[in-house]
């Protein structure tokens, strides 16, 4: 089997690499190979690599910069997908998507189900959802799979904002009223993969699928497990706040939760978020993570 994954130098395309090894001829791809904002390019790449599996795990993820980036972020978030998806149907290939929960308003109290009705709060929820349609439009084998506040020790994320600020502010403010699964990328390729190894299923159960860790938190509470790991050195004092005393550009859901008993009844169970936050940041310690050790 070939398969193509996009964004491979990001969280979860990095991820993606050494969890794919074995299951086929992967080729990877980062965005100086592949700018999903060129759609042209989006094109011929996928018929001239013609793979039997795409795994877009590129985006535009930058959710602020949004806000003032309309067009790009809906070409590389909305379009783009679609473009994919157009190219896989036409030889054969099925595609596995990445969405977010950031496609909900967060106003449901309870976990969303992928019945619910998306209702995005920023442009760039606007634009994951867009891509989600984009893609059921073409009939293409596929699953999207929506996951939430993702980390890892590669990228830009919440893990390594804190790490970071941490090595110079004594005390940090964190918001304590939005909720959700804070889910590790290698979590959420290691899930792909086992999606991979029964890649007939794709195609048997197409569709939408919230894919995220168990279990839930706020932002100060995933800050605190954080700063609570033994490996971490700098453990700032943290202070709980409201979202209004932290007013970004892009709107966030209050409620992120999402259930995943349909992909777990599907195809796997993921672990508890701070479970595999601990698994996580015990990596801090080894040779895998060496630029991080001083952190």
């Amino acid at each position: 089997m070939k398969i193509l994954v996009t964004g491979k130098n990001g969280q979860v395309g990095h991820a993606l690499i050494d969890s794919l090894a074995g299951l086929g001829e992967v080729i990877a791809l980062d965005r100086a190979q592949l700018d999903l904002a060129d759609l042209d390019a989006v094109r011929h790449t996928v018929r001239s690599v013609a793979p039997d599996l795409i795994i877009n795990a590129a985006a535009y993820t930058a959710v602020d910069q949004a806000e003032t980036e309309v067009a790009l972020a809906m070409r590389i978030n909305g379009e783009a997908p679609g473009v994919l998806a157009e190219e896989a149907k036409k030889i054969g290939a099925a595609l596995i998507h990445y969405s977010t929960d950031y496609v909900f308003d967060g106003s449901k109290v309870g976990a969303w189900t992928e019945d619910d009705s998306p209702a995005p709060l920023s442009v760039y929820g606007r634009s994951k959802l867009a891509g989600e349609q984009a893609i059921a439009a073409t009939g293409v084998s596929h699953l999207i799979l929506r996951t939430s506040w993702v980390y890892g020790l590669q990228g830009k994320n919440f893990l390594l904002t804190m790490l970071r600020l941490a090595q110079t502010r004594p005390e940090l403010s964190i918001v304590n009223d939005q909720f959700g699964a804070p889910t590790w990328s290698r979590t959420i390729a290691e899930a792909t993969a086992q999606i991979v190894r029964q890649r007939e299923k794709i195609t048997q159960h197409s569709g939408v699928y919230h894919m995220s860790a168990g279990g839930l938190t706020s932002w100060y509470g995933f800050a605190q497990k954080i700063f609570a790991h033994p490996s971490i050195q700098h453990k700032p004092l943290l202070h709980p706040i409201p979202t209004a005393d932290y007013p970004l550009p892009a709107k966030r859901p209050h409620n992120s939760e999402l259930n995943t008993t349909k992909f777990q009844q599907t195809f796997c169970s993921l672990p508890q978020w701070d479970e595999a936050l601990a698994q996580c940041l015990q990596e801090l310690e080894t040779a895998a993570a060496p630029n991080l050790k001083a952190l």
